[in-house]
C-alpha cells in the first residue's frame, strides 16, 4: 500500500507507517537537516527537500507517477495557523496562506483512499475552535468521512505522556471503517528505556542551575526545595498563579517522560534527568519518542533536539497505521 507524507520531519510517523507495511513513495520536508536524516537513514525513500508550496502546485499525478484515486494514504500534520477568510463558504480557497492549504490541495488532486492528519490537542480549541471546524469542514468537502481521536502515546508503548489529535479520513465511495488502536495493558516508564542508551550530544545546565537542581529529588519540582532558594530562582514566576509544576521539574525513573519538547531546557517546562543533573540527551529523547538507536539525526545540537521533539512517537504512529492498513485490506 502506497503513502505520501507531508511535513515529514525526521521520520517518526514514516517509521511507524513503514513498520505497519506501507510503502512510502514520497516525503516532503522543507528543513534541510531533517531531510538529510530521512535520506541518510532510508536512501531508498523519495525525499523531497522543498517548500510544500512549490510541490502542491505541480501535476502531482505525473510527479509521483500515480493516478488520482490510486494512492492508499496521505499522512502528515501541518502546523496550526488561524484562517482569515472572506464569506461563509469555508472552502479550499479560504485556507490560502496557511500550510494546511497545501495538505488539502494534495487531497484534492490525488484523492487518496484514506488520510491521516495529526496535530497538537490544542488544535481543537485554537482560535476558539474555528480552526478545527474549518479543517474538518474542508476534509468533508473533499469527499471524506472523518473520525477524530485524542490519543496518548503512553497508552501505545511509548514511555512518554504525549497527547495528539488524530484525524482519520476515508473516501466516501469506499465503504469501510477504521477502528482506533487498542490501548496496551502495560504502560512503560523511564526505567524501561533509559538503560544502555548510546552516547550522544546534549545540552548542559549552567553551574548555577545545577546547584539549584541538586536540591530537587527525582519526581519533584520547585515545591520540594527550600522556599528561599525556589523564590530566588523563580523571581517573578513565584507570584504567578497556577501550579507551575514544570518549573525545576525533575523526572523519576518510575514515571513516563513528560512530552518531549523541541528545546531541552526551558524555565517553565524543565525535564531534568532522574539520576543526573542535566537535561536528556538527544538520544535519550529519541528513546522516549521510540526511535531505533541506529536512526541518525543531523545538524546542530538545537536542530537535532527539534527533529526529535517535533516527531510523532514511532510506536504511536505504528498502532494508528496498523488500523488504517487493516481497514484498507477490508475495502
Amino acid at each position: 500500500m502506497k503513502t505520501i507524507e507531508l511535513f515529514a520531519g525526521a521520520g517518526g510517523l514514516a517509521l511507524g507507517l513503514e513498520k505497519a507495511g506501507f510503502n512510502t513513495i514520497g516525503l516532503v520536508e522543507i528543513d534541510k537537516a531533517a531531510a538529510a536524516a530521512l535520506k541518510t537513514n532510508r536512501p531508498e525513500w523519495n525525499v523531497i527537500n522543498d517548500d510544500i508550496a512549490n510541490v502542491s502546485v505541480l501535476d502531482l499525478e505525473e510527479y509521483f507517477d500515480i493516478s488520482a484515486g490510486e494512492l492508499d494514504l496521505i499522512s502528515g500534520g501541518a502546523p496550526c495557523q488561524s484562517f482569515s477568510y472572506a464569506g461563509n463558504r469555508l472552502g479550499l480557497e479560504d485556507t490560502r496562506g496557511t500550510l494546511f492549504h497545501h495538505y488539502a490541495v494534495f487531497l484534492n488532486k490525488l484523492k487518496p483512499k484514506t488520510f491521516l492528519f495529526e496535530n497538537v490537542r490544542g488544535l481543537l480549541t485554537h482560535d476558539s475552535g474555528r480552526t478545527f471546524d474549518i479543517i474538518n469542514n474542508i476534509f468533508q468537502m473533499q469527499g471524506y468521512q472523518v473520525q477524530t481521536w485524542i490519543l496518548n502515546a503512553w497508552d501505545y508503548g511509548a514511555a512518554q505522556k504525549r497527547e495528539r489529535l488524530i484525524m482519520i479520513g476515508t473516501r466516501n465511495d469506499l465503504k469501510f471503517h477504521i477502528n482506533p488502536p487498542t490501548r496496551h495493558e502495560y504502560k512503560p516508564v523511564l526505567k524501561d528505556i533509559l538503560t544502555d542508551v548510546p552516547p550522544s550530544i546534549g545540552a548542559e545546565y549552567s553551574e548555577y542551575k545545577r546547584e539549584i537542581f541538586a536540591h530537587v529529588p527525582p519526581g519533584g519540582y520547585w515545591r520540594d526545595i527550600p522556599e528561599d532558594i525556589a523564590k530566588e530562582y523563580m523571581k517573578s514566576c513565584w507570584y504567578m498563579g497556577g501550579g507551575r509544576t514544570g518549573i525545576l521539574r525533575r523526572l523519576s525513573m518510575d514515571e513516563p517522560s513528560l512530552t518531549v519538547l523541541t528545546s531541552p531546557s526551558q524555565k517553565q517546562t524543565e525535564r531534568c534527568h532522574p539520576l543526573e543533573i542535566r537535561p536528556f540527551t538527544v538520544r535519550e529523547n529519541a528513546r522516549c519518542q521510540c526511535f531505533p538507536d541506529d536512526w541518525k539525526f543531523y545538524g546542530s545540537t538545537g536542530q537535532q533536539y527539534r527533529q526529535v521533539g517535533n516527531a510523532v512517537p514511532v510506536l504511536l504512529a505504528y498502532e494508528i497505521a496498523k488500523k488504517i492498513y487493516e481497514g484498507l485490506e477490508d475495502a
